[in-house]
């Protein structure tokens, strides 16, 4: 019998989106439209839909523990992308769990909703500056979130970009994807920062309400192309251009009455 190839497996560990447009259900969504296949460590139920954020529950850090520790009892993780943690106690669960696990990570700094709640407490940026800014791969912060990250102002331009994204490295992490989501003009600019290079990744600036999980959808595209071998390069670019698919196929879905979520099953959903 022929030996079954090993199937490229990715982790996000990360909150519920139970309006499934983010979080984890995104990140799945994502992780399986990209042919890898997701584990998932859940550390927060939030309740919300396409309009709010109505109530977020925190698992325990022994269940988050837990989970983690039975993902890598079974699995073969080749990479893991970390979203919304909740607070201090949660990323300092999370970092200690990972302790020992050589793998790539991604960290999407979640903070504050589309909706605009907040979804880590101020208090917590230390630790997680402290206890996994160092240990991610990538880190893939939006400007508002790493100019919390650095105590600063959202960067304007791509100069303040760059010098905010070499300043998020020289706290530890391995290299920044700076996203432009929310700066201004008809182009959308990325920035890939490492210690050695930039890559600037366009896109012209799709004009569509529904933009619910893009960070998290990224986040999760990236490493799944990490899960698949891919160079961290590759697996930004690929994301990226997968990412701005999906937000130019969402309007043809019709999912809720507010932001709504990018197509993540766009190559392979046929709308009549």
């Amino acid at each position: 019998m022929t030996p079954k190839a090993a199937t490229p497996i990715a982790l996000t560990i990360a909150g519920s989106d139970s309006g499934g447009g983010a979080g984890i259900q995104a990140d799945l969504k994502a992780f399986s439209a990209l042919g890898v296949y997701g584990a998932s460590v859940i550390t927060a139920l939030t309740a919300q839909n396409t309009r709010a954020v109505t109530l977020v529950e925190p698992a325990s850090p022994a269940m988050i523990a837990a989970q983690i520790a039975a993902v890598f009892d079974d699995l073969d993780i080749r990479a893991a992308k970390l979203g919304m943690l909740g607070g201090a106690e949660a990323i300092e669960t999370v970092a200690n769990a990972l302790q020992g696990h050589d793998l790539p990570l991604v960290l999407d700094p979640v903070m504050v909703a589309k909706s605009g709640d907040r979804l880590l407490p101020a208090e917590a940026l230390d630790a997680l500056r402290t206890h996994l800014l160092p240990r991610a791969t990538l880190l893939t912060p939006n400007l508002p979130e790493a100019a919390d990250l650095l105590g600063t102002s959202p960067a304007t331009s791509e100069d303040t970009m760059a010098e905010q994204g070499r300043a998020l490295c020289d706290l530890g992490a391995g290299a920044v994807l700076m996203k432009g989501g929310h700066a201004q003009g008809d182009t959308c600019v990325d920035l890939l920062i490492t210690a050695n290079e930039m890559l600037r990744l366009t896109a012209p600036r799709q004009r569509t309400r529904n933009t619910h999980g893009t960070g998290c959808t990224l986040s999760a595209a990236i490493a799944a192309g990490l899960a698949k071998g891919a160079p961290l390069p590759k697996a930004v670019t690929t994301a990226h251009d997968y990412l701005q698919r999906a937000i130019a196929a969402a309007d043809t879905l019709g999912v809720g009455t507010g932001h709504g979520p990018v197509h993540h099953f766009h190559q392979v959903w046929r709308h009549g």
